[in-house]
């Protein structure tokens, strides 16, 4: 057995999510990883990549290993705290990714701000910015479906369900799309630093917009809600209230960027499947399951750390050493899904671990999938003949998954 091991390749000539024919094929790279074991050594991140789902599950349940990017064996030295900047003073004690008992708390006494009832009222609120946005883009012959409306979708979420006035759109939109970099240990130093100076500059336009909403309260935006939360809950700070809208916002606008394109280009792939996806929401939020195993757009895991020298599923684990969890090598995995060629939007996900779980399930999960659905259903009610007009060609640049140069649309208008 030990001869066989050593007779196999580097785990970096099977795997390598930034070659091209990564992009072109993730599948096979994903599998031949996945089939290397649970727990694999990876030299170019310096890291170990968990690649088993029950392993990844009980990991994201009993949190044996830090989420602090400071806890990171190559991180920036933790600054002291008379040094911090807003990045630091969102980040260290207040941040979702960090302390896992506080984690908890923010989770139980924010739990409210998610319920089904304020996602259809936001629903309300950005639904007619959607319409407003196809209204503009009139009826074209063809057109670019992430120029013209992805890149939009994330800041109309910014003005319509966190309450960031549009009065800071300008300055906060050049800025707050970058706040993922700040802890994605597989890009540069000088990107990361750079990611870190964006996050304080939008932190800036955060804090200004809470002093005002303090001054004169709104009802019925995600802000208020927070402000509201944070007077009945000892424990619950301005930092927890940054920090949240900072993920909202920053991990919205890139994940959203990436569900956008996959997401229609998924179902006009497959458009006998059109009709059943955005059926209802709920529909939808099982089909978009699918099209995110179906298209395997991820090229990292969810980054953890060594909180000491410990033993770790068989390995012995320095500390600061980083560990990444890989759930999407599961998705075309026998072992875990029946025919994963195919695309079936009503294949059944129990568990769905698509945005996380136990205590690490993603909380603005629903918020996410249903402006995904207003805006694809959207588009397939003004363009009910809308296909491909052309195979897109896949963009190498993105840090964190496969996504497209661009995604030309012929609508069958005029």
């Amino acid at each position: 057995m030990a001869e066989a091991a050593e007779s196999l390749p580097p785990v970096a000539e099977i795997y390598n999510p930034n070659s091209p024919e990564y992009m072109t094929d993730p599948i096979t790279q994903c599998l031949a990883l996945a089939e290397r074991g649970p727990l694999v050594w990876y030299e170019p991140w310096q890291a170990w990549i968990m690649t088993q789902m029950e392993d990844i599950m009980g990991c994201w349940k009993t949190e044996p290993l830090s989420s602090d990017f400071y806890d990171w064996e190559f991180a920036p030295q933790r600054p002291p705290e008379d040094e911090w900047s807003n990045f630091e003073r969102a980040m260290i004690g207040h941040s979702l990714l960090a302390d896992q008992s506080h984690h908890r708390v923010v989770r139980r006494v924010t739990a409210p701000a998610f319920s089904r009832n304020v996602v259809d009222n936001i629903q309300a609120k950005i639904e007619p910015e959607i319409k407003k946005l196809f209204d503009e883009l009139g009826e074209p012959e063809s057109f670019d479906y992430i120029e013209a409306i992805a890149n939009h979708i994330p800041f109309i979420s910014i003005t319509r369900m966190v309450g960031i006035p549009e009065k800071y759109w300008p300055e906060i939109k050049k800025v707050i799309v970058t706040f993922t970099e700040t802890w994605n240990p597989t890009i540069s130093d000088e990107q990361r630093e750079a990611a870190r100076q964006d996050s304080n500059k939008a932190i800036d336009i955060i804090k200004e917009v809470i002093t005002e909403r303090r001054q004169a309260p709104v009802q019925d935006d995600f802000l208020s809600t927070l402000l509201r939360i944070e007077e009945e809950n000892e424990g619950f700070e301005e930092g927890d209230i940054i920090t949240m809208i900072l993920a909202l916002i920053g991990a919205g606008a890139d994940t959203t960027l990436v569900a956008q394109q996959w997401t229609v280009y998924s179902l006009l792939k497959h458009k006998d499947q059109i009709d059943k996806a955005l059926a209802t929401p709920d529909t939808f939020s099982n089909a978009f399951s699918e099209i995110s195993r179906w298209g395997v757009a991820s090229k990292m895991g969810f980054a953890r750390y060594a909180p000491d020298n410990m033993q770790f599923m068989g390995q012995q684990l320095r500390k600061g050493v980083m560990v990444l969890m890989m759930p999407h090598l599961k998705d075309y995995n026998l072992k875990y899904y029946d025919n994963p060629e195919i695309f079936d939007v009503e294949r059944e996900f129990n568990p769905d671990v698509m945005f996380g779980y136990g205590p690490r399930f993603c909380i603005g999960a629903a918020l996410a999938k249903r402006q995904l659905y207003l805006t694809v259903s959207e588009l397939h009610r003004r363009f009910p003949n809308i296909e491909l007009a052309e195979e897109p060609e896949r963009d190498p640049t993105d840090h964190n998954a496969i996504v497209f140069k661009r995604l030309l649309l012929r609508t069958h208008c005029g």
